[in-house]
């Protein structure tokens, strides 16, 4: 064996090492070959997929089967983007860039390489939470010099106008009171958003705060639900503030607990996992940050109206009657401040609020 042949690399270990899922199909439709990536994105494993035609993996009509037939009209490759190849066997949306090119040497045979778009859409909506939670701050300063000025002029005035009213009318003026005191109170919450200081952050164990959380819960909104746990006991500390990253947790926890509302079947899987492959772009630098510390809050509810995922994490947006629209909301601008992604994937019984966060190294500068 020659110097050159011993250096070769295997072709094969190659094909497993690329992140992206690649599938090979012959001209009578049935996968010949498919990498360990193509084994994760399917939940199949290569000797059962090589038993299968590829449009049994695939949800009825797929486009990726109508560009299969264009590679072999055309005899050239075809790229698409954004194709949705989502199933109820593979869940929800899996949005994907196509890639098919013909095997010259196998008549009708195709090469596929099927790149997922979550990262890059993980990205461009955490961008778009970071905007929204800056809209809020502009709002919230606005908010909290033009209207509680005010308001508490009318509090006074009606306080005033209660010592001289008579009884009946007594209980109006107590209700402007109240009312005023609760838009103070709306208030309140959203000069949350215009507190611009550095996050104070140090190594964080993310388990302590799940068991804390888990205990809060326990013992209060959430004492009928059952919890499962699914942790990574070696995760390294996450780079947060406690405090901070207990109230993004408590938050999601409590939304999980209330879209079960009472099922007793209703159950909160609180996992943890390390995803050494998430990078983001900081903006206004050249650096990108490692976010392999994934959180996930999963239920069991009845989901999320498709029409309002995308806008979930924006403010005033909310499912419930008496909510406000600012719990996931001040969740993505503390997630965002922590320089971490957070998103949520909802369909009917299964919700996951997935949380990436960058780890602590000792090297980090303060």
């Amino acid at each position: 064996m020659t110097a050159l042949a011993r250096h070769m690399p295997n072709h094969e270990a190659v094909l497993n090492a690329l992140p992206h899922a690649i599938l090979s199909v012959d001209g009578q439709g049935r996968v010949v070959d498919a990498n360990t990536a193509a084994e994760a994105f399917f939940d199949i494993s290569a000797p059962v997929m090589r038993r299968n035609f590829l449009k049994d993996l695939l949800p009825f009509g797929s486009p990726l089967l109508a560009l299969i037939e264009q590679v072999r009209e055309r005899n050239a490759p075809v790229n698409e983007y954004r194709v949705d190849l989502g199933s109820p066997r593979l869940g929800g949306e899996r949005p994907v860039d196509i890639q098919v090119a013909p095997m010259q040497d196998q008549a009708g045979g195709v090469v596929i390489m099927l790149q997922e778009r979550t990262i890059a859409d993980k990205m461009d909506r955490q961008l778009t939470h970071r905007g929204a939670a800056r809209s809020v701050t502009a709002l919230a300063a606005m908010l909290a010099h033009e209207i509680k000025n005010p308001l508490s002029g009318i509090r006074g005035a009606a306080q005033l106008l209660e010592q001289s009213v008579d009884d009946p009318d007594r209980a109006l003026t107590q209700l402007i009171c109240d009312e005023a005191d609760r838009i103070v109170k709306l208030v309140d919450r959203m000069e949350v958003f215009s507190d611009e200081r550095p996050v104070a952050r140090s190594p964080v164990n993310i388990h302590v705060v799940l068991e804390h959380v888990k205990k809060l819960a326990q013992s209060g909104f959430a004492r009928k639900i059952k919890f499962v746990e699914d942790y990574d006991p070696s995760l390294p500390p996450v780079h947060a503030n406690k405090d901070q990253l207990i109230q993004v947790i408590l938050n999601l926890v409590k939304n999980a607990a209330e879209a079960i509302d009472g099922n007793p079947e209703g159950e909160i899987i609180l996992t943890t996992g390390f995803k050494p492959g998430v990078r983001l772009s900081v903006p206004g630098s050249a650096s990108r940050v490692s976010l392999p510390i994934e959180v996930c809050i999963k239920d069991n509810g009845p989901g999320v109206a498709p029409d309002l995922l995308p806008y979930l994490f924006d403010p005033f947006v909310t499912t419930k009657t008496s909510g406000t629209g600012l719990g996931l909301a001040l969740v993505a601008k503390i997630v965002g401040d922590h320089g971490g992604i957070v998103e949520c994937e909802s369909q009917n019984k299964r919700t996951v609020f997935r949380i990436l966060l960058p780890m602590y190294r000792s090297d980090r500068s303060a």
